[in-house]
């Protein structure tokens, strides 16, 4: 069963008749300029030889960099700005994106090679399993008006900006005044605390600590939200909902 699909370089032609190669796990395709039978060929004076080799496994695939010099990267199209770099030399680098894009410099351009990995493999739940449920690590309602002030400050680094500044107060209360007419700074900065508590970046009032002070609390609200998918780009559309649809 194939469990990867690279996509190589567009070239002067139609890039809609681009060849996929399919992979399955355990194959291994070697790409650059001078390649075996069955590698990927890229004709580009910039490219190395043997510029890399990438490894099909069941759920993900893993990049070696065989160039002497050059570092790659790879970038997640759908992850507002997330990539990692795979050093020169450096074999087998797990990359675990479900849709990726290997940046290959070469003399001035920059070559996109995609490599896709559609397969995804579930744990299934057995029957009549004994114990309580693990309880979630972060519990968010998405009908509350605290988590549309959460998706009001994370919009602009999904909207596809990952390095976008936050929005202001006053930027998030317009933000939000279509769906929330009543909102204000007071209400606004109320929510962003109590998401803090409800998020364990600040202790509860339950505890006697009044903890540290948290500076940067937005910044640390986005970050945590972002980095764990408790908003998403398809969660933006509570910012877009009748009045009323949304409530704290």
């Amino acid at each position: 069963m194939y469990s990867i699909i690279v996509v190589p370089p567009p070239t002067t032609e139609d890039e809609r008749s681009r060849t996929q190669l399919r992979l399955a796990p355990g194959e291994r395709l070697v790409f650059g300029r001078s390649v075996p039978a069955g590698g990927l060929l890229i004709e580009h004076d910039g490219v190395s030889r043997r510029a890399g080799e990438i490894t099909a496994h069941g759920t993900f695939w893993a990049l070696s960099n065989l160039s002497g010099h050059q570092t790659y990267v790879v970038e997640n199209p759908e992850g507002a700005g997330e990539h990692i770099k795979v050093a020169p030399g450096r074999l087998e680098a797990p990359v675990p994106f479900e849709f990726s894009r290997i940046v290959l410099p070469a003399a001035g351009d920059l070559l996109p090679v995609e490599v896709w990995a559609p397969r995804h493999d579930y744990l299934r739940a057995e029957d009549g399993a004994d114990g309580e449920p693990t309880a979630p690590a972060f519990s968010v309602d998405r009908t509350k008006r605290y988590f549309a002030v959460l998706a009001a400050l994370c919009e602009p680094r999904l909207r596809g900006a990952p390095h976008a500044p936050l929005p202001t107060m006053d930027q998030v209360v317009e933000r939000l005044r279509p769906t929330w007419p009543a909102a204000s700074r007071t209400s606004v900065q109320w929510n962003i605390d109590y998401l803090a508590v409800k998020l364990r970046l600040k202790p509860g009032p339950e505890t006697a600590e009044p903890g540290p002070r948290l500076n940067g609390k937005k910044e640390s609200l986005v970050s945590l939200a972002l980095r764990f998918d408790l908003v998403r780009e398809d969660d933006l559309v509570i910012l877009t909902e009748p009045s009323g649809q949304a409530h704290r």
